[in-house]
């Protein structure tokens, strides 16, 4: 039997901060019946509006064992495909920075070694925004359409990303996010990591899973990033408020445009997903998007396999976050109606907030 323990991060709470903590209470039940249907051990949410924390809550516990720690504000998770705002950044710092040339900047010189047909019109936009037609087949890169008519997420994307940044700046992702974000804004529980430490979740998962792959590899081109939901949640402020802290601009706000408007290439067809720089942006509905039908236009969110969610909405200036230990979806578990669900239950809080 799961063993849940639900905790607040403040024990003594004043009135204007229990009214917000029972105002969002739907968002948290909306957690816990996810929990129910996940294979995961614990769960945490934070919501921040304006600026300030609204709502916070923890249960469960970091792994399946006897002795396991419980989940709590330091508890670092595995982020997984959230990973990609991070990597969003670091292309978006460079091209602000005229290392890369431009959004539209052809990738094939980078990869001489590479057959150039397959390569032929693919761009840093269509890599950003899955847009680029490629994917690995028995260790192959191959063609699957041709770049800017139809969307696929596939992570052959990121991997060239990785080594184009590489290329083109002598700098590895990972050194670019910690010296350019994460350390001047104070982000520091945040990161790849090579080795665990009683912080860290247990990821909860089928040992035969194809789409698990981690590493220890520390350079920002590997799935072994993790976070904690208050630091993720500042993550998102910081895109909400174009690189500013306490009024202070502390990042080009250029780089953060970039980052969270439609950057899809406008010869993609009607009925696919939207993206900026791997941000899902919510526009037209369509049935493969991740972000529900009533979360209000402009608003942006990144999701991973481990069910971790950062949703951002600027008309409210709100930032979601949700974050659980297991990595997959269960027979019978609808994966991205699911996450629909979840910015659905953030907006109906909100209405009930005005």
């Amino acid at each position: 039997m799961r063993r849940l323990v639900i905790l607040t991060t403040s024990l003594l709470l004043s009135k204007s901060e229990e009214l917000n903590m029972n105002q969002f209470l739907p968002v948290w039940k909306n957690v816990l019946h996810t929990l129910q249907q996940v294979d995961a051990t614990g769960a945490a949410m934070m919501v921040l509006k304006e600026g300030q924390v609204v709502a916070e809550s923890y249960t469960g516990y970091q792994s399946d064992e006897a002795d396991a720690r419980l989940i709590q504000n330091d508890t670092l998770f595995h982020l997984a495909s959230v990973r990609k705002t991070f990597i969003g950044f670091a292309v978006a710092y460079l091209i602000q920075k005229g290392t890369i040339e431009s959004l539209d900047l052809g990738i094939a010189s980078f990869f001489p070694e590479m057959d150039s047909g397959i390569l032929e019109g693919v761009t840093i936009r269509h890599l950003v925004t899955h847009t680029h037609g490629l994917r690995l087949l028995n260790g192959e890169v191959e063609k699957e359409f041709r770049a800017g008519t139809s969307w696929a997420y596939r992570n052959i994307g990121v991997d060239l990303l990785s080594e184009i940044m590489k290329k083109a700046s002598g700098r590895t992702i990972a050194e670019i996010v910690e010296t350019e974000v994460l350390n001047p804004c104070g982000l520091k529980e945040i990161g790849w990591y090579d080795e665990l430490d009683f912080r860290h979740v247990q990821v909860i998962r089928k040992e035969s899973d194809p789409h698990w792959y981690t590493g220890n590899n520390v350079d920002g081109s590997q799935m072994n990033m993790y976070a904690s939901v208050r630091d993720l949640a500042r993550w998102g402020a910081l895109h909400l408020n174009k690189g500013k802290i306490d009024e202070k601009q502390l990042l080009s706000r250029e780089i953060f445009d970039y980052n969270t408007i439609l950057q899809s290439p406008t010869t993609l067809p009607e009925g696919y997903p939207k993206n900026g720089f791997f941000w899902f942006v919510q526009g037209e509905s369509c049935d493969r998007t991740e972000i529900g039908e009533e979360v209000s236009k402009h608003s942006f969110q990144i999701l991973g396999y481990t069910n971790v969610v950062l949703l951002v909405i600027p008309e409210h200036e709100i930032v979601a976050v949700r974050a659980f230990n297991n990595f997959g979806s269960p027979k019978g578990y609808d994966y991205l109606e699911d996450i629909r669900i979840f910015g659905d239950c953030v907006m109906g809080c909100l209405r009930h907030m005005s």
